[in-house]
Order: structure tokens, then sequence, then C-alpha cells
């Protein structure tokens, strides 16, 4: 089967179909990443803090405990389930698109690997492991740019005409 570039060759209702869906996946993904940085600043230390708490800080704004076992049981699960889905999703539209092979294998298999390391690390974090927390904001920064150059390669592919990819 000749899957490299099938994208290009799908109906014009189809590929409507697929844009509109790669948008509002964008929007959830990204509205997820305005959410970790509203509740962690996007630092190292906002991150510990936010799985931590910061009980000890007498001069934090806003005081917070830190989780609970079953918060972070939940968290980890349906994180993990749901990025997988997500990232598989995407992962067979990169796979229809005409690109070389080894581009699609990685931003295919990689979100894969950060989302383990992402949120693997968000457990070990709150265990009291703290350089975990550079482990969490590489692997978050990694699975964004393959998120983000995976969705940018499905969503050029699918509106712009196909002789330019023959």
């Amino acid at each position: 089967m000749q899957y490299n570039g099938f994208l290009l060759s799908l109906p014009k209702e189809v590929k409507i179909f697929i844009g509109a869906f790669v948008i509002i996946l964008s929007v959830g993904f990204y509205t997820g990443l305005l959410f970790v940085n509203e509740t962690s600043a996007g630092t190292p230390s906002g991150i510990q803090e936010n799985y931590q708490g910061n009980e000890e800080d007498e001069d934090a704004e806003i005081m917070k405990f830190k989780k609970s076992e079953r918060e972070m049981l939940t968290t980890v699960h349906t994180h993990v389930l749901s990025m997988s889905l997500i990232f598989f999703l995407l992962g067979v539209l990169v796979w229809l698109t005409k690109a070389p092979k080894k581009i699609k294998l990685f931003l295919t298999v990689e979100p894969f690997l950060s989302v383990m390391l992402t949120f693997g690390g968000i457990y070990f974090l709150w265990t009291g492991i703290g350089w975990m927390k550079y482990v969490v904001i590489f692997s978050g920064i990694l699975m964004t740019l393959t998120f983000l150059f995976s969705s940018l390669m499905v969503f050029f592919q699918l509106f712009y005409k196909s002789n330019r990819y023959a």
C-alpha cells in the first residue's frame, strides 16, 4: 500500500474534515499549555511548587499544598491516556503526508517518549526527586515542538496543491 503522500490525494471535503480536526486538536493542546503556564508559571520552581506545594514559603502569593497520591495518579493516568491518543491520531495523519520516512518516524515516535518522560517525571518530582523538573521541562518542550511541526505539516499538505509535491 502506498501511503506516502496519500493525504494529498484525498477529496476536498475529507481534507476540510481533517483540517477542522487538526485545528480543534491544536486549540485543545495549546489551551492545556496555557493552563500549565497559569499553574506553574512555566518555570522549574513553579512546576515543582505546583506538585510539592509551597507551605514553607510564608511570602507566597498563592498557597499551594502538596498533591495527594490520588490526585497524582489521576493526573498521570488521564494525561498519558489522552496524550497517547492525541499523538496516535496525529501520527496517522503524519504518516499520510509526503515527507522523508526518518522525519515522519521522529515526529510520530518521539511524542510517546516525551509523554512518558513528562508525566513520569512529574510523578517522580512529586515523590521528591527535584531534578526531574528539568526533565519535565525539556520533554514538555520537545513534545510541544513535535506537536507543532506535525500539525503544521499535516495542515500545510491538506490545503496546498498536490502537484507541488509530485
